[in-house]
This record gives C-alpha cells, structure tokens and sequence, in this order.
C-alpha cells in the first residue's frame, strides 16, 4: 500500500469528564468559551454520565471520610460506655459492702446502748443509796472505793466505745453518699455516652444509606455507558459490514501519530488543534499538518461529522471522489467519523488509516470497497 508522506494533523473529541470513550467526536458547541473539542450526541450523552460519575465519587469520597469519623466516634464512644460501666460496677460493689458494714456497725451500736442502757440501771439504783447504806453493804472501805472507781470505768468504757461507733457510723454513711453521688453522676454520663452513641449510629445508618443511593447511580450510569458504546461500536462496524470492505487491525509500522500523544492515556491530552488525544479526528488534524497542509484549528467547531461542512465554510474544496491524501467523513449516525485516505483504487475503493474506530484509542487501517464508500456517502475534503 503507498504511504502518503505528506504532513497531516490530528482532531480528537472533547469529554466532559476525565475519561471519553467516544470514538471519533470533535468538539465543544460554538457557544462554549473552551476551545476544545466536544461532543456529538453520543459524546454528550456519555460524557454527562461520567460528569454525574464524577460528581458521586466525589459525594461518596465526602460520604465515606464521614462515615469513618462516624464509625469512629461510635467506637471511642463504646470504649468509654464500656469503661465506665466497670466503674459503675466496682462503685456499686462498694456501696453493696458498706451498706452491709453500716448495717453491721448498726446491731454493734443497738448492743452496745443496751449494755449501756443496763449498766445505768444499775448506777442508778446505786445513786439511790446513801453513802451510809453503801458502806454498810460493803465490807470495808476499800471494797466501796472498788465498787466506786469499778463503775466509773465501766460507764467511761461503755460510752467511749458508743462514741466510736457512733463516729465509724458517720464516717461510713459519710463515704456511702460519695458512692452514691459517684453512681449518680457515673449513670448520668452513661446516659449521655448512649445518646451520643445512637445519635452517631443514625448519622453512619443515614451515611451508609446515601452511599448506596450513589452506588446504585454509579451503577445505573455505567450501565448507559456501556450501551451507549455498544451502540457506537456498532455504528462504526456498519462502515465494514459487507461490500468487500475490511479493517486491517494492529499497527504495521505506518502510524506516524506523536508518540507524545499516542502514549499517553486516550483523552488525557489535548493535541494542537484542540482536540483530545488518540481520537480518529486527532489523527486526521495530524496527518494532514504531517502532509505539509493546512490543518485549521477546529477546536470548538462541531463533531467529527461536521468536518466537512467545517471545511466548505472555510473554502476548502470536498467531494465525492476521493484523493491520496484526502479526510473522509462518514455523515452517518450521531457522530461520525474521520479517515485518512492513504491509495485510492482504480475502482474508487480506498485504502484508510484510523485511529479509535473500535474505542480503544488504538491506530488500525482499512479496505473500503467502492460500493461501501458510494452507499455511505463518503465525503471527501481536499486540504490544500
């Protein structure tokens, strides 16, 4: 096959988002201020899809940052409900013992009134005698002075014994309101902590819920892509479908695209006439500057279909007879799509160069029989 040698250019469809899958789009509406290349209505309709991908990764990259502090405060939450639980327990267990050492100290002191209570009965019949009928009761003198300082002690002892149980009393009941004010306090932050909690558990509940309305966006949207593609894919296969034409698949060493733009990730660069990269209007734009000829800037012109009404208005001259050298345009469905034509036949069949006929962005050529090219009614601009 001959190779035209001469300088050609590149034009590439816009997409809205990062990632356009469309074949062979050009570029944005005329009353968009970007320069770039939009879309055709395939182009348009993928590209809003991915806008709307773009903008749920995005509420769900928000969504699942909240849903980690969430689930985090949930967990910081459960620790101190947990660790105040053990307190509340331990607290419990003491005010359980002191209540049973108050109530011990209590049946002491009850016993300990009664002695006193039989050891006053007993001075009181004491001091009902006289000293006279206590010394002649007693032996001598030395047993009343006994039975003097003997009753004294007892009634000291007694009362001093009282009075420190009366005070170990106080002190328990004292440290028993402590506990129960530490409980009191202790259930209340419970209280708190376990509405915090639930509080937190509805946001994760309501978070996980949103997330799953964009999941299933995410979902429907890819959904539309991939039918959209399908539909494209099918379009452009309707250009070799019978008729003697074929695709000759693979790069044979002829693609002379820029290794800038052909290695980079399909749509992820412009080219010099605005247009994404790895698009078959990228690789026309190219190889008609390759050819020495003038590319004209068509960023911002329409899609690939219009390449042709583009090139009357600019007074470049377009048929229905092909040349070497020549863009063919494929009017046909929402897109289009642009070849270079590398050998015109005797016939009128042609031999074309591509880029992205079957969306992935890849370099192939092709044999278009002279029925296929009248039945599509191929248009043919010839650059100057």
């Amino acid at each position: 096959m001959p190779k035209n040698s001469q300088k050609t250019a590149k034009f590439v469809s816009v997409r809205a988002s990062a990632m356009a899958l469309i074949v062979c789009s050009v570029m944005l509406t005329a009353g968009l201020a970007s320069p770039f290349v939009g879309a055709d209505s395939y182009d348009a309709k993928i590209n809003a899809l991915k806008d709307a991908n773009s903008d749920v990764l995005k509420s769900l990259g928000v969504l699942t940052a909240k849903a980690h502090s969430y689930q985090d405060a949930i967990d910081k939450l459960r620790q101190q409900i947990n660790s105040l639980q053990k307190e509340i327990d331990a607290n419990q267990a003491k005010q359980a013992a002191l209540k049973k050492e108050i109530a011990a100290k209590q049946v002491e002191i009850d016993y300990q009134r009664k002695v006193l209570g039989s050891a006053l009965r007993a001075m009181y019949v004491d001091d009902q005698m006289s000293t006279i009928e206590m010394l002649a009761t007693s032996n001598n003198l030395s047993d009343y002075v006994d039975k003097e300082e003997y009753r004294a002690t007892v009634q000291n002892k007694i009362q001093e014994t009282l009075a420190k149980i009366v005070a170990l009393q106080k002190e328990l009941q004292s440290k028993k309101a402590v506990v129960d004010r530490l409980l009191a306090d202790e259930r209340s932050e419970q209280e708190d902590l376990a509405t915090a909690k639930a509080e937190q558990d509805e946001l994760l509940a309501y978070n996980e819920s949103q997330q799953n309305s964009f999941n299933s966006q995410l979902k429907n949207n890819n959904a539309k892509i991939a039918k959209l593609r399908a539909q494209q894919a099918a379009e452009n296969a309707r250009l070799y479908a019978g008729g003697g034409s074929y695709i000759v698949a693979g790069n044979n060493g002829n693609d002379t695209y820029p290794n800038k733009w052909r290695n980079a990730v399909q749509d992820s660069m412009i080219d010099s006439w605005g247009m994404y990269n790895r698009e078959c209007v990228s690789y026309t734009a190219w190889k008609v500057y390759e050819s020495g000829r003038y590319m004209p800037y068509w960023g911002g012109h329409g899609n690939a279909k219009l390449w042709d009404d583009n090139a009357r208005a600019a007074g470049i001259p377009v048929s229905t007879t092909p040349r070497v050298g020549d863009v063919a345009v494929k009017n046909a469905g929402y897109y289009g799509h642009v070849m270079y034509v590398e050998h015109v036949y005797s016939d009128g069949a042609i031999y074309i160069s591509q880029y992205n006929q079957d969306l992935t962005g890849h370099y192939s050529e092709a044999y278009i029989s002279a029925s296929t090219v009248a039945a599509n009614n191929l248009q043919f601009i010839h650059f100057q």
